[in-house]
């Protein structure tokens, strides 16, 4: 028996998505600045004492490709894979394409240290690291008389 992940939103999430693809192409010639999606990267999120690890499936996407952004609180990844694959043997000739664009966004906490972010591709996994400021100790302030 296999073990499936339980996503209760998943339905929702997917229905909201179809929904700002239509109105988008619905009215080209409006400004948008909603940003939509081919494709969307599975992402593991963990925390830790010390900072905030993000992990995103982008297999096939160059790191050339990837666009990592910080702003008010709102940490955006963006990217875009293509990828062609040719086998020809024997007679027969196969030509696979993949091409898409995806774009995340997350909410970060205010316990995030948004200068010290990075973000490095490996193996068609991008992992970024979001380490956590240092908490501000209280101290107490001697009254002098």
């Amino acid at each position: 028996m296999a073990l499936v992940r339980y996503e209760p939103w998943g339905m929702l999430n997917q229905m909201r998505q179809d929904m700002d693809r239509m109105f988008a192409s619905a009215n080209p010639d409006e400004n948008s600045n909603v940003a939509t999606s081919d494709w969307v990267p599975a992402v593991d999120i963990r925390e830790t004492d010390s900072c905030f690890e993000i992990h995103a499936d982008i297999p096939g996407v160059n790191p050339d490709n990837i666009e990592v952004h910080m702003e008010n609180g709102l940490l955006s990844i963006k990217g875009e894979r293509q990828s062609e694959t040719r086998d020809e043997k024997e007679g027969y000739k196969r030509v696979e394409r993949q091409h898409g664009v995806f774009y995340r966004r997350f909410s970060l906490p205010d316990t995030a240290d948004a200068e010290k972010i990075s973000a490095k591709s490996k193996n068609g996994v991008l992992e970024i690291n979001i380490p956590k400021q240092e908490e501000v100790k209280p101290r107490k302030i001697a009254v002098e008389g």
